[in-house]
């Protein structure tokens, strides 16, 4: 997709941005790039016949994709209207300190108390999910609650899984003899994590994370449900970008210490985000996505991949909050004073990739 150029943002909004920056010293906003010989914020505008190409150097590249050349859809099915609930399962072995940083994430995006967590937030972030409705109007729900839990440490399934026996692992979660995870077509989320030493089908290859439905002769039900894997043992450079970057990749460097102190389990929390916005907005994948195939959708989140703040598109991530404390690098608050780093989504109303951390909103 061709980067658009976008105006530079009011003085005001400017002026406004530096005086908070100012009088905030814990929190700066910088600019990264993995690979610093990579060319900032340029546009090609003429290429010479002898390969020579003129660059714009002045030009803002607000996003990356256009309304022009997206062509994303509604095809009239369902998306997730009604409250929605998140029920981990947890495949293998996984510290409490892990599993509070995922919790965490999924507790922000509908906190009890807003307005104890400051701004840019992981809920204002889910507002752009809620942009999207189905034929009837109704949006996304902004209620968003973390479910009951499953714990499988005995990799009941082995420590190799496919596609398809993820759904059955989520079968086992659901027909339990104890404490089974509740059956909620509706409004039900079922999110499969494995830790770094399960190998996942595509994992690392193809995908870091993916979202499907269960089929009924699988699992009795049709229930939405996404996978992610933990990649601090197998591919950090690949599924914890930008906490890590690939090695094969000259003069790479990562984007500064992730924000809850684990390469692995603060590179899953972006994935984690990306599957939930596109199962709450394309849950039986006829709803929101682009392109003519429903078999390879490309869905709000994949038009906005790599994409963390303003400028980002290509090997750019765009502007990154700092902790100034930790060094830590981030887009979004959680509760508890947790910080995160999550990609952007299509906002269907603006046509780009938008977030909380904007610099020109």
């Amino acid at each position: 997709m061709r980067p658009a150029r976008a105006g530079e943002p009011p003085m005001t909004s400017l002026f406004l941005l530096l005086l908070v920056l100012f009088l905030t010293p814990a929190a700066v906003v910088v600019a990264w790039r993995p690979w610093p010989q990579t060319v900032l914020n340029t546009t090609i505008i003429a290429t010479g016949k002898d390969g020579g190409v003129a660059m714009d150097l002045g030009a803002s590249k607000k996003y990356e994709g256009s309304s022009e050349f997206v062509h994303l859809r509604y095809h009239m099915g369902p998306v997730l209207t009604a409250n929605i609930t998140v029920h981990p399962i947890w495949y293998g072995a996984w510290t409490p300190a892990q599993k509070h940083i995922l919790r965490a994430f999924l507790r922000s995006i509908s906190p009890s108390d807003p307005a104890a967590v400051p701004s840019p937030s992981v809920s204002a972030w889910w507002r752009t999910v809620r942009l999207y409705t189905d034929q009837t109007g109704a949006n996304v729900s902004r209620n968003v609650l973390l479910g009951a839990e499953k714990n499988d440490r005995r990799y009941s399934h082995g420590k190799s899984l496919t596609r398809l026996s993820i759904q059955s692992v989520i079968r086992a979660a659901v027909t339990a003899r104890t404490r089974p995870l509740p059956v909620n077509p509706r409004g039900g989320l079922y999110l499969l994590l494995t830790s770094s030493d399960v190998a996942v089908q595509d994992f690392c290859g193809q995908v870091c994370g993916f979202h499907y439905f269960t089929f009924p002769s699988i699992v009795g039900y049709t229930l939405p449900y996404a996978w992610a894997g933990n990649s601090a043992a197998r591919c950090p450079g690949i599924c914890a970008y930008p906490f890590a970057v690939p090695d094969y990749i000259p003069g790479a460097r990562s984007a500064g210490r992730p924000p809850n102190g684990d390469v692995g389990v603060d590179g899953m929390v972006s994935v984690v985000a990306h599957e939930l916005a596109e199962m709450a907005s394309n849950p039986l994948v006829n709803a929101w996505y682009a392109g003519g195939d429903p078999s390879f959708p490309t869905e709000i989140a994949d038009l906005c991949e790599g994409i963390y703040g303003t400028g980002g598109g290509g090997a750019y991530t765009g502007q990154l909050l700092v902790d100034g404390r930790s060094g830590a690098a981030y887009n979004v608050n959680g509760v508890g004073g947790r910080k995160f780093l999550v990609q952007w989504i299509w906002n269907p109303i603006l046509n780009y990739c938008s977030g909380p951390n904007a610099l020109d909103q």
